[in-house]
């Protein structure tokens, strides 16, 4: 079962467009097809790209004015190389500390997007054909293939390709990995997740659930431990209304936690692991609580906890397992159409709204995997 929260939209808004032929030329970004017309350009066809850079590095939490939408004219794909039209793209919470490491000023947004190939000089990537590609916030791209990930041949017809930004991409490996690599949970064990009604969090739990665990999850309103409970989380609250969050995690699991899968760092932090039993795993995901944070949190610190209960804390990132996407990712398919997996996205129609859907994204506005469709 897919449950998409898409309130504005109906499915068939967010099919693919035509596929453009070589006939096929730009005005204000939107693609014509003067084929059909009976015309036929004598020119070399120019596509104009729309992408969003990042004007100024983000201090705090980000606003308006760290975006500037610009347009630019891609030339012709040259052997070997594609042309791609992004039709749904990624907003998550890593562009947050990664655009401060891994970008200059004035360079395009970086994220993944699923796009379709429009044209073609690598016989790799037909015309018609989707990927997953790096491509950052960009609506047009000319990309050599060597960056791109083709969507695996039998994606069923009618499941979206929204997923493979989601449960059937990176966040749904970064929830898999973490269990199985990382945490090695077993049968009987007891997990807890925090944002766990997010992207890579309502997987985790679910992942779990299908290994025969018990699962205690924490989200930030009443509606995503709803949704939570809907998932068939054992334990879920509301770390915002609670009156203690020590309380809330002792009446969840009174005998405490085998494993934390770890998503926010900052004080939930240091009060979950003096819930954990001893010899208990860690993983740390990622801590979204300090990202916006212009002065750095300081503890308390964790080392006396971890060294009394012999703890084990590991921070990963999945690209470590990549060599295990394609069999991960089929596992992944197959229990979502097993319905053992349920999937929710938050869906913002237009790429002009990439920046308010990535604020809101990092406010907790998501229920599910944020996505943005062009």
């Amino acid at each position: 079962m897919i449950n998409r929260n898409i309130p504005a939209l109906d499915k068939t808004s967010l099919q693919p467009d035509p596929i453009p032929t070589t006939s096929a030329i730009s005005f204000g970004g939107t693609i014509t097809d003067f084929s059909e017309k009976g015309i036929i350009p004598k020119y070399p066809v120019m596509v104009q790209a729309k992408t969003w850079i990042l004007t100024k590095h983000f201090d705090g939490f980000p606003k308006d004015s760290n975006f500037e939408l610009k347009v630019e004219e891609l030339p012709k794909p040259k052997d070997g190389e594609v042309l791609l039209e992004a039709v749904f793209l990624s907003v998550d919470p890593y562009m947050r500390p990664f655009s401060r490491v891994r970008m200059k000023e004035g360079e395009v947004m970086i994220g993944s997007q699923v796009a379709k190939v429009i044209q073609s000089n690598n016989p790799a990537f037909p015309v018609g054909s989707h990927v997953v590609g790096r491509c950052g916030w960009r609506t047009h791209t000319i990309s050599d293939g060597t960056d791109l990930i083709p969507i695996m041949s039998d994606w069923p017809q009618d499941i979206s390709l929204s997923l493979a930004l989601g449960t059937i991409g990176m966040p749904g490996l970064t929830a898999l990995y973490g269990i199985e690599e990382v945490l090695g949970l077993k049968k009987g064990e007891t997990l807890l997740v925090n944002a766990a009604a997010g992207a890579v969090g309502s997987v985790v739990g679910q992942i779990a659930k299908i290994k025969g665990c018990k699962v205690v999850g924490s989200a930030g309103s009443d509606a995503k431990v709803a949704f939570l409970k809907e998932l068939g989380f054992d334990e879920a609250f509301n770390y915002k209304t609670v009156g203690s969050l020590e309380e809330a995690l002792k009446k969840a699991s009174p005998e405490g936690y085998d494993c934390f899968f770890e998503n926010v760092g900052g004080p939930f932090s240091t009060v979950a692991l003096q819930q954990m039993k001893n010899f208990g795993r860690i993983a740390v995901c990622g801590s979204i609580s300090v990202y916006n944070d212009t002065t750095p949190q300081t503890g308390p610190y964790p080392h006396l906890t971890m060294i009394f209960k012999q703890l084990k804390m590991e921070g990963f990132m999945q690209s470590r397992w990549e060599h295990k996407h394609p069999e991960s990712l089929r596992r992944l398919m197959g229990w979502l159409k097993e319905d053992k997996l349920h999937c929710r996205e938050h869906i913002t129609k237009g790429f002009e709204n990439m920046p308010a859907a990535f604020m809101g994204m990092l406010q907790g506005d998501n229920i599910g995997k944020a996505i943005v469709a062009v």
